[in-house]
């Protein structure tokens, strides 16, 4: 049996809006994020979604109770799918990193691996916790489900599906509720989109693609 397994980024929130760093800081969705929820929720009518299960941080359960309620399907949490915790990087500005942490943090999107920001959650472990839900949520009985998430553990979820290194992780880009699909087959992933987000084309302001 297939399984289809939709990915989809949380709407925009109020450090998105403000251009600052998240990662475990939980901040709620902005008027445009409850906004972009709400299209993404009429978006996903078709797909025939059985469950949607959520990071527990604010800006991603709230879009997920949105779509869950649209959808009216059960909403589960589970924290192993948080965003990453970017360490002392968590609250900073993005002006204040390009203008005294530049190169630094282009290392780190070209390889975040081998140049880990200070005191980050370990690439290790971020990527343990990934694989362990990718792997249990494959198991549910039902052949459609939404996660809800974040730009780096949708990613990473996505490098697993390819099989790739977590080195990857920021060549993929995500938009507030971007959706991307990855299919189950005989325990074989198949990654069939990535970022999809016609369903934003409706509104006249689009959203920031943060971390």
């Amino acid at each position: 049996m297939k399984k289809h397994i939709y990915l989809m980024r949380h709407g925009e929130s109020e450090y998105n809006a403000k251009k600052i760093v998240q990662g475990h800081i939980d901040t709620s969705l902005t008027e445009i994020g409850f906004k972009q929820a709400k299209l993404a929720g009429e978006f996903l009518k078709d797909k025939g979604i059985k469950k949607v299960i959520s990071s527990d941080l604010k800006r991603a359960y709230q879009t997920a109770k949105i779509v869950s309620e649209i959808l009216n399907v059960a909403l589960l949490t589970d924290n192993r799918i948080r965003e990453m915790h970017f360490g002392t990087w968590e609250g900073m500005s993005y002006d204040y990193i390009y203008q005294n942490h530049i190169e630094d943090f282009h290392n780190w999107l070209s390889n975040p691996v081998k140049y880990p920001l200070p005191k980050q959650e370990s690439i290790e472990s971020f990527e343990k916790r990934l694989k362990l839900f990718l792997e249990d949520v494959s198991n549910h009985d039902e052949d459609n489900i939404l996660v809800v998430g974040h730009g780096g553990s949708i990613q990473g979820l996505l490098c697993i599906s390819f099989g790739i290194s977590f080195e990857n992780l920021w060549k993929f880009k995500h938009n507030n509720t971007g959706i991307s699909l990855i299919e189950v087959k005989n325990g074989e992933f198949e990654v069939k989109f990535i970022n999809m987000s016609y369903h934003l084309e409706k509104m006249e302001e689009k959203s920031i693609v943060m971390l």
